[in-house]
């Protein structure tokens, strides 16, 4: 891969967030606020898959675009039939065959399909629910360094359940779907959140390439640790107060509670970036999928 690379895979990524065909207003302005933050590659105009997959430098490239995607389709659960046929589209356009992507097909979709419910977060039993909240931050934080695509895929399945435990304490009898309808109130998009992940590690690998491994690339990865830890922390606390209270705070309030948990957790992170680290090192997509499986 090369700069060139850079704009191609970035509108590639972007196609995939719209794939399902139902990106509302609310998660396109993520969407547009990622792309912003990455540094608004020219991605605009009428964006066709075989022409940004033509302009792609080679099959590091090539494989790149394509479990980018195959992160994003798969960020807010498994790939819908729309999603499906995009990824087909893009897979024939990269002159990938069936048998390259096999692997990272079954592996998408086991992560995709983890089980919300099931409680089988590494954190020990009667431990408190700070530490619990603070642990699987430092999880999620620690995927965003991870360099395969893939990874983001994991962060929100344990983000939901974090906040399915919580309710649990308090009594809750919760579904998947209210689960999730309180991380969208509180503005947890999981194709913004996996595109970003995706395109953070996209420009972070490039630069690194081109630097050295130093500069803009690590700041990038770095930022991508830091925006994932506390979006973490502050839903499993904003989850702990909303539970506590018996659902009763209304929805300004909520998420004048999460932007409070949010810059908490960014005076934090210093304190626990190299535990992030040092858990990212000693982590790969295997074990993450084993983490996410029933006990």
């Amino acid at each position: 891969m090369n700069a060139t690379d850079h704009a191609p895979l970035i509108a590639i990524a972007m196609l995939a967030s719209r794939a399902d065909g139902r990106t509302n207003s609310a998660e396109q302005k993520a969407v547009d606020a990622v792309v912003a933050r990455i540094g608004n590659p020219d991605v605009t105009g009428n964006l066709r898959v075989a022409d940004l997959a033509a302009r792609l430098s080679d099959d590091e490239a090539r494989h790149t675009a394509y479990r980018g995607a195959l992160g994003i389709v798969n960020a807010d659960g498994v790939a819908t039939k729309e999603e499906l046929a995009f990824l087909a589209e893009l897979r024939t356009a990269l002159g990938l065959s069936e048998a390259d992507v096999a692997d990272a097909g079954r592996t998408a979709g086991a992560l995709a399909g983890a089980p919300v419910a099931e409680v089988h977060t590494g954190t020990p039993p009667g431990a408190e629910l700070e530490e619990q909240i603070l642990q699987q931050a430092i999880l999620t934080g620690a995927l965003e360094i991870l360099p395969d695509q893939l990874a983001t895929i994991a962060v929100l399945p344990l983000q939901l359940r974090l906040v399915y435990q919580i309710g649990q304490r308090h009594g809750q009898k919760l579904d998947v779907n209210q689960v999730k309808d309180l991380a969208a109130t509180l503005g947890i998009g999981a194709v913004a959140q996996s595109l970003e992940s995706v395109a953070m590690k996209l420009v972070g690998g490039l630069a690194g390439g081109l630097l050295g491994g130093l500069g803009r690339g690590a700041a990038r990865v770095a930022t991508g640790a830091v925006v994932t830890f506390a979006t973490t922390y502050a839903l499993g606390h904003t989850a702990e107060v909303y539970y506590q209270q018996g659902r009763r705070i209304g929805t300004n309030d909520l998420r004048a509670l999460f932007d409070k948990f949010q810059n908490d957790a960014k005076t934090i992170y210093p304190r626990v970036e190299q535990q992030i680290r040092t858990q990212a090192s000693t982590l790969n997509i295997q074990k993450v999928l084993q983490g996410l499986r029933p006990a």
